[in-house]
């Protein structure tokens, strides 16, 4: 026979308290953004409050908010910038974290402790916002979009977790590897990559994430308006009073103002939502396996 545990009444409570506490923060969560796409397709004829409006049925809807972006020249643009800044950051990112990562994690490594501390000291002291102007500026940076990436491209966070998973791997395999004559570009390349896709993904969403939303950059070194992307676009949107130099006259016509506003903000985030669930059964792997070891 199955034998089964009686919850006593505290028990209850608690995992009543539990359950109530779970609800709250998925509608926390939840209402501002069935709020923002409920908005996103508001007709321009709606007449009713903002809650009415949340409960408005789909056969009520209207695309022409999304029309109205989708076929504007200057978000397309936003969009194939921002794509190329998400797409080439996290290439360089990656090609510069990962040998970086694993040279630390060489425990035989000569002068191991001194790049170790030569990691660590930016970490921990930040130079400030005028020398890394200078930096970009000097480097010729300006009106490109690797100023945007390119600062960011090596995170000492994302370093040291990827650092601590490569210590992760079996030390055997990669003394074997050496003891064969392998070099260690060889051991990296050979052994340590294929057995590094969690940390791979992980790291590289972070830094997909990190890219697709930097604003400050942006701001500061892009001056050329066919070069900036969805964030200053996407600002300039939601602080602008009149769209007529981000959205076709012909478009107030049938959508209202709001609606382009909070359906610019949901097609920004349409990508980082769609690359979140196909990487999340590495995401947690990834970053456990990467905090193990110190």
């Amino acid at each position: 026979m199955k034998s089964s545990i009686r919850l006593t009444r505290s028990d209850k409570l608690f995992h009543l308290f539990i359950d109530s506490s779970l609800v709250a923060i998925f509608l926390i969560l939840f209402i501002p953004i069935w709020s923002t796409i409920t908005l996103s397709f508001r007709p321009n004829d709606y007449i009713g409050s903002a809650l009415e409006g949340m409960l408005l049925p789909p056969w009520k809807w209207s695309t022409a908010a999304y029309r109205a972006l989708l076929g504007h020249r200057a978000f397309l643009t936003a969009s194939v910038n921002s794509f190329r800044i998400f797409f080439e950051g996290v290439a360089t990112a990656l090609f510069l974290t990962v040998p970086l990562a694993y040279l630390l994690s060489i425990k035989t490594l000569p002068g191991r402790k001194f790049f170790y501390i030569l990691v660590i000291v930016p970490y921990l002291f930040n130079v400030g916002l005028v020398p890394n102007y200078l930096l970009v500026t000097r480097l010729g940076l300006v009106d490109k979009l690797a100023a945007i990436y390119l600062p960011g491209a090596i995170s000492v966070y994302n370093t040291l977790i990827m650092k601590s998973f490569f210590e992760g791997i079996s030390e055997e395999l990669k003394e074997s590897a050496r003891i064969d004559g392998a070099s260690e570009l060889t051991v990296l390349m050979k052994i340590i990559l294929p057995l590094s896709k969690p940390i791979l993904l992980t790291i590289g969403l972070y830094y997909g994430v990190h890219f697709w939303n930097d604003f400050f950059n942006a701001m500061l070194y892009i001056n050329d308006n066919k070069l900036q992307p969805l964030p200053i676009l996407l600002r300039n949107i939601l602080l602008s009073s009149g769209m007529n130099e981000y959205v076709e006259v012909n478009a107030f016509g049938e959508a209202p103002i709001a609606a382009i506003k909070a359906a610019s903000v949901f097609l920004a985030a349409i990508p980082m939502l769609v690359a979140y669930p196909l990487i999340q059964k590495y995401f947690v792997k990834g970053t456990m396996l990467g905090s193990v070891k110190g």
